[in-house]
């Protein structure tokens, strides 16, 4: 059965009630709330966050390892082989890649590549080409147009 956001229930026990911990003894949490006696945990100005002691930290004693660029650009891909989904004498943009289902995403442009064949003649705007890809474009009497 298709489950519609107007039909949703919620249902029974699986929402816990809010508790409003040191409520008086008789609540069965009041005095320390849950706390315990004395110590760290038990003071509401101190914070429990990562500090060991003077021992090293957990997050200081794992090896780090590898990088994240977020300057980095990633354009998304298409090979030869797959602009031959297209019809002869077409103009292929991202636009048209988007529709043919052959790129998610026009955010950061792209970039065509020389793996396989080309077998129609294409004018072809991409933000990015190989050098083999723009040689086989021209080849067959195609267009390589790189846009911005």
């Amino acid at each position: 059965m298709a489950e519609n956001l107007h039909t949703i229930v919620v249902v029974e026990g699986s929402r816990k009630e809010h508790f409003r911990k040191g409520q008086g003894l008789g609540s069965g949490n009041g005095k320390t709330a849950g706390r315990g006696q004395k110590g760290q945990g038990a003071h509401a100005h101190t914070k429990k966050n990562g500090f060991e002691g003077g021992q090293m930290p957990l997050a200081r004693r794992i090896p780090k390892y590898g990088f994240n660029n977020n300057i980095k650009v990633i354009k998304a891909v298409v090979n030869l082989d797959d602009l031959n989904a297209f019809e002869e004498g077409a103009t292929v943009d991202g636009k048209a890649l988007v529709e043919k289902g052959l790129v998610k995403s026009l955010a950061n442009g792209v970039k065509i590549l020389g793996t396989g064949a080309l077998t129609k003649k294409l004018t072809v705007k991409a933000s990015a080409f190989s050098a083999k890809a723009k040689a086989a474009i021209e080849e067959k009497g195609g267009i390589a147009e790189v846009i911005k």
